[in-house]
């Protein structure tokens, strides 16, 4: 966990759980409410299935929705991520209603029945340089493309959604730089990874359900990993995308060198800033050919906005946090 100092003010708490909240519905408006009352802002899922979310503010407030929520019986044992940064992660708080809290889109799932196997971060080392063992990377394309652990399989995902069609899809697979190409059978040893965890609850109830004997995934996700391994035992490379205005975090949860490209919401390295098709708002190397009249107009009004509040020193609360429809789909940037 980064600890506080004279300078990191704003609190972030990461956490999710599955449990059955019949009455999700009801409790929108009140959690809402408290949330505004102690000047904490973020996203905050609530389904049938359970609770995602990702929240940041004053130390106090944080602590406060996070008692208020375990206040709840059902939401007793919540578990949380935090570390803290020098700048609001999040402008604006939301507490959504969905059918899931991290989108696979198999009702049959269900992780509140069943899941893989948990592996503690000070073990994960040894279960992943174990030949014998398939590592797959859940995220999506965007979050691998900056950081990973070697040898994960990458399934090029545009989606979490697209994870069941991706492994009935793909039954010989490059399984990593130690294997050969070959099959995936049920014998198979499959150890799984996510950013805190969330995704890997869904996609190991899936390979369960599917008949996989053997299912591990990463308890608490690569945030765990970075915030518990020391830096010199860590297998992993590059930073790790968080759905947040940190954009990515490093080892101890520190916040990273990738900044976002707000036209296309993807992460952008210092490399990207210094293409000539980054412009300041407009467009990055990602999406520089992609752009309408109209989407152009709107980010260059959008951009002349974001220049005169920073001349007033004031946050520009119109430009909107919310992630793409591909960041949505993962939903996992509200609790990771």
């Amino acid at each position: 966990m980064t600890s506080p100092d004279s300078t990191t003010t704003y609190l972030t708490a990461a956490f999710y759980k599955f449990v059955e909240l019949s009455n999700f519905p009801e409790m929108k408006e009140p959690l809402l409410a408290f949330c505004e009352s102690q000047e904490v802002k973020g996203t905050i899922l609530l389904a049938n299935e359970g609770i995602n979310s990702t929240i940041a503010g004053p130390e106090a407030g944080v602590r406060a929705v996070l008692a208020y929520l375990r206040n709840d019986p059902r939401l007793a044992t919540l578990e949380h991520k935090e570390s803290w940064s020098n700048k609001p992660p999040f402008y604006r708080m939301k507490v959504k209603l969905k059918k899931e809290i991290v989108t696979m889109g198999v009702p049959t799932v269900n992780p509140n029945e069943t899941v893989g196997k948990y592996v503690k971060p000070q073990d994960w080392n040894a279960l992943i340089s174990d030949p014998d063992v398939l590592v797959i990377d859940t995220r999506n394309t965007y979050e691998v493309d900056i950081g990973t652990f070697k040898g994960a399989v990458d399934p090029r995902l545009k989606s979490f959604s697209l994870f069941p069609e991706w492994l009935m899809a793909h039954p010989k697979i490059a399984e990593s730089e130690a294997k050969k190409v070959g099959e995936i059978d049920k014998k198979t040893k499959v150890a799984m990874f996510c950013t805190g965890g969330i995704r890997c609850e869904k996609s190991t109830a899936f390979l369960k359900a599917q008949g996989f004997d053997e299912v591990y995934h990463l308890e608490g996700g690569i945030l765990k990993y970075l915030e518990t391994v020391p830096e010199e035992e860590s297998l992993w490379q590059g930073e790790c995308f968080v759905f947040d205005e940190r954009v990515t975090v490093g080892q101890g949860l520190k916040p990273g060198e990738y900044g976002l490209c707000r036209a296309c919401r993807e992460p952008i390295s210092q490399a990207d800033k210094e293409s000539p098709y980054f412009v300041l708002g407009l467009s990055c190397p990602h999406c520089h050919d992609t752009k309408t009249p109209d989407q152009i107009a709107r980010f260059e009004e959008r951009q002349r906005q974001i220049n005169l509040a920073k001349l007033r020193d004031e946050p520009y609360i119109g430009v909107k946090m919310e992630r793409k429809e591909k960041f949505v789909k993962s939903t996992e940037g509200s609790a990771e």
